[in-house]
């Protein structure tokens, strides 16, 4: 069964299209193929920067053969509708067959099409892929009409048969087509001749071109790390520079650097994201010092001097660019001295958070306010929590952090200790962002979690205020995140805080409800991705205190538990049964059976029984609520489990008796009450 390799050949595509490109190549064409007909046993697609690559194995030599039947018009019908009907199937009339049907007779057209050439079938589909590729941006170059990422130099295409191998015709905008490609830029140019795709892999590495990205990322990061080792120094890891490093490269070559002395008392988070963002280059730390000391680059070539004026060229415009970092932060620090961190924040008064929410300035002012509120909740000096949200914001006033945006927080941290403010107030400048992310650590420190509670509750009150709330997949602010954030500190921290409290202190006009409804849809995709069903979640938010996250997580994970155990399903079986029965007679009585039971109207043993159980377990539920045990809550609606069924069994609850068929109701309607104190358990699925 033959084989097809594919090769694009442009100039270099952007690191952070490669990999997409590749699926998207690897989707296009099989697809195509498939819808076509042609199977194939597997697919593997390549990238570097300046070609992308598929390999097909085991296709068949052609498509298969195709038989319709197609059923047409009576045999006296209309000349004119007959004739259509030829038109479409284009065919004559005696070709067709006259077949009997209900109506009468009927002529059917029986249409065989020999399956095409395989390699008919793939230049077609390659063909539409690449004038159809979904690249996020695009050019037109030369006089053809094909928009590619960057200028598409060839197209190698080839099927290997047991034959050797024959290239495929793709004739798009008059750019090369055959069996040959090239390798390295400078290293290997020129053009050669391929046979199958092992041939062309293993001519690529003699041509000093690694084909497969993930060697490449796991050559860089290994040389690094063994680079760094071999002078004491640690790499300092980072899988998005080494992502993009391998889409930048074909034949990677590691080279370490050292930073000037100059620069080594640069806070290190300035050195590794000035290095990284202006010159893709990998921090290295020396642990006896903790500071960065030296740099990591990775080069596209080898040179006979190994790397030497690479290197002297790197240092150059490092030096440049770590002299304007260097200038930077002792301005800001002098400031800092000179002001104080709060002088620093003035300068927010004239930046603007929002048209309808004030300045910068204004909000620090909401957030001071708000985080003295919050911090006898978070076990915070509420005057050091007011301390630090005032200036936890006041590096956005900073160069350097209005040249590197990403690191706000962080220099924060470094002005705070600058200024001489305590350790915990330059802490929470730090933290008071977090958590940014599913996997970043949310704020533990008392202060921290003030302000941090404090800036976001503010951000989604002033936002529900003007009515400026996410709405699809659009969320400009961030809001879905900041709520996240809240949920995050609360749980992780034990934080006991009604919500709607707080929001009611928050910025004035936000819509609680409305707000809190969101924060229960943000905190179901939290809790589902921990493992608990969305309607045992339901179940517990519809009782008193939903506001109350923590209280709310414990009652939803106590219940999920519960029902996972034979008495918590059984359980559930006969509330549903109790609570159908109730519903129907209501909804045909007219009438609602909430009155309470009497057992002097109990006329069978299991009867007597079901009153006892629900006195003992609504006596045992109410103080295990009140303590928030739900544990015991839910062991003691374990012990209706017996006595529910055997009510059941033995009690006909539609008796002729009308007083007795009211009671039994009633009784009914007890057992929804006491299981309802603990949780809503008629939103749970089956």
């Amino acid at each position: 069964m033959p084989d097809l390799l594919l090769e694009l050949f442009s100039e270099e595509i952007p690191a952070r299209m490669q990999l997409r490109a590749a699926d998207d190549l690897k989707r296009l064409v099989t697809d195509g193929l498939v819808e076509a007909g042609i199977t194939y046993e597997s697919a593997t697609a390549h990238v570097t920067p300046r070609r992308l690559c598929l390999s097909l194995t085991g296709l068949p030599a052609k498509a298969p053969d195709l038989r319709e039947e197609r059923r047409g018009p009576r045999v006296d019908a209309p000349d004119k509708a007959i004739e259509g009907f030829l038109r479409g199937v284009g065919l004559t009339r005696d070709q067709l067959e006259v077949r009997d049907d209900k109506k009468g007779q009927v002529y059917f057209a029986v249409i065989e099409r020999p399956g095409r050439p395989v390699d008919e079938v793939a230049a077609d589909v390659i063909t539409s892929a690449i004038r159809n590729f979904p690249w996020p941006k695009s050019m037109r170059w030369g006089s053809g009409s094909l928009r590619w990422v960057r200028p598409l130099h060839s197209i190698l295409c080839i099927l290997v048969g047991e034959e050797g191998a024959r290239p495929i015709a793709i004739d798009i905008d008059g750019i090369p087509c055959g069996n040959t490609t090239e390798g390295h830029r400078f290293m290997a140019p020129g053009r050669f001749s391929v046979v199958s795709f092992d041939d062309y892999a293993a001519k690529l590495r003699k041509r000093f071109v690694m084909l497969d990205a993930e060697e490449r990322r796991d050559h860089i990061s290994s040389q690094a790390a063994n680079l760094a080792f071999a002078q004491g120094m640690e790499l300092v890891q980072d899988k998005g520079l080494l992502a993009e490093l391998a889409g930048l490269v074909e034949w990677p070559v590691v080279l370490m650097g050292d930073i000037a002395p100059d620069f080594l008392d640069l806070p290190p988070e300035v050195l590794q994201t000035s290095m990284r963002e202006h010159q893709k280059f990998f921090s290295v730390r020396n642990p006896a010092t903790d500071r960065i000391e030296k740099f990591i680059t990775v080069a596209n070539r080898e040179t006979a001097d190994h790397g030497a004026a690479i290197l002297a060229g790197n240092r150059k415009v490092l030096f440049a660019r770590l002299s304007d970092a260097k200038f930077f932060w002792e301005n800001d620090l002098r400031a800092v001295r000179e002001k104080g961190l709060e002088g620093m924040a003035a300068k927010l008064a004239d930046v603007t958070f929002h048209r309808k929410l004030g300045s910068q300035a204004e909000r620090i002012n909401r957030i001071a306010a708000l985080a003295r509120e919050i911090a006898p909740l978070v076990r915070a000096d509420a005057d050091m929590a007011e301390q630090a949200a005032r200036v936890a914001k006041a590096d956005l006033a900073s160069e350097m952090v209005y040249e590197f945006p990403e690191l706000q927080g962080v220099m924060g941290r470094y002005y705070a200790q600058a200024a001489g403010l305590p350790d915990e107030v330059a802490q929470a400048c730090e933290e008071h962002y977090a958590p940014l992310g599913p996997g970043d650590a949310v704020p533990a420190a008392p202060v921290s979690m003030a302000v941090a509670l404090a800036d976001k509750i503010d951000m989604l009150t002033g936002f529900w205020a003007i009515d400026e709330k996410p709405t699809g997949s659009k969320d400009p602010f961030a809001l879905r995140r900041a709520a996240l954030g809240v949920i995050r500190i609360v749980l992780e921290n034990d934080v006991r805080a009604g919500l709607k409290a707080l929001f009611a202190k928050g910025y004035a006009g936000a819509d609680g409800d409305n707000l809190l409804s969101f924060f229960h849809d943000r905190l179901k995709v939290h809790l589902r991705a921990q493992g608990i069903r969305h309607d045992v979640i339901d179940a517990c938010l519809a009782m008193p205190g939903s506001d109350d996250l923590v209280l709310l997580v414990r009652r939803a994970q106590a219940l999920g538990e519960f029902l996972k155990t034979d008495d918590g399903e059984n359980l559930l079986q006969g509330y549903r049964r109790a609570n159908n029965i109730l519903r129907q007679a209501e909804e045909r009585d007219g009438v609602s059976y909430e009155g309470a039971p009497d057992v002097k109207y109990a006329t069978d043993d299991s009867e007597r029984a079901l009153f006892a159980a629900l006195d003992g377990a609504e006596a045992t539920i109410l103080p295990a609520l009140e303590a928030e045990d739900f544990s015991a809550a839910m062991s003691a609606m374990a012990g209706l489990r017996a006595p529910i069924d055997a009510f059941f069994e033995s009690v006909q609850v539609n008796t002729d008796n009308a007083i007795m068929r009211r009671n039994r109701l009633c009784l009914l309607n007890r057992i929804r009450e006491v299981m309802g104190r603990v949780a809503r358990f008629d939103v749970i699925e089956g």
